[in-house]
């Protein structure tokens, strides 16, 4: 059986989409089996991608003030593991957004990771990539349905839009998430640093 450390750096001496990337493959992912909270989400931008850091962008700056978290709280690896859909950067789009994760990540990688995290027991399902996967049929039509009823999939799962810039609108369009779903989540984190 493989350790850990073993695992993490077979992980990021992957290549096996290299050649579907447009960068230089660089798998972005944090794990420690000590890890209590999981945060899954679609795939790194550049910026994490350039800086091996996940969220070290402006998602980032905003996922942090939706938990109440700073810089230091959020990247304790021993409370915090990351492991998103798609490990590296996979590109832009004709619109400029960036594409979708690559599918072979999390088939080929997620369960070895899962199998190291015993002490998780929440996941915040970042987008809608993380809540196709991890939801399966209970997921619903759209993310903005799947994160309304958040309280489904608890306490092991919650479901979050991604904290692009890009959804700016969507958060001003329901105010609930706000007003319903982040004092949750930073209760609920401060329990999770708490213990």
């Amino acid at each position: 059986m493989k350790t850990l450390p073993r695992l993490l750096q077979n992980i990021r001496q992957c290549r096996i989409c290299e050649e579907h990337l447009p960068q230089e493959p660089n798998p972005v992912v944090r794990v420690q089996s000590t890890a209590r909270l999981l945060i899954t989400s679609q795939a790194p931008s550049t910026q994490v991608h350039r800086t091996g850091l996940p969220f070290n962008d402006a998602s980032g700056d905003r996922l942090r003030d939706w938990l109440g978290l700073n810089r230091e709280q959020f990247y304790d690896e021993t409370k915090i593991a990351f492991m998103p859909m798609g490990f590296c950067y996979p590109g832009r789009d004709c619109k400029g957004g960036d594409l979708p994760p690559r599918k072979e990540c999390a088939p080929l990688w997620h369960s070895q990771l899962l199998a190291f995290l015993p002490n998780v027991e929440w996941v915040l399902l970042v987008g809608r990539y993380a809540q196709l996967y991890y939801l399966g049929k209970s997921v619903k039509n759209t993310t903005t349905e799947t994160v309304f009823c958040w309280q489904e999939y608890g306490p092991r799962f919650t479901p979050l839009p991604h904290p692009s810039w890009r959804n700016t609108a969507w958060l001003q369009k329901n105010p609930w998430f706000q007003k319903d779903i982040l004092p949750f989540l930073k209760t609920r984190i401060h329990h999770l640093f708490k213990a």
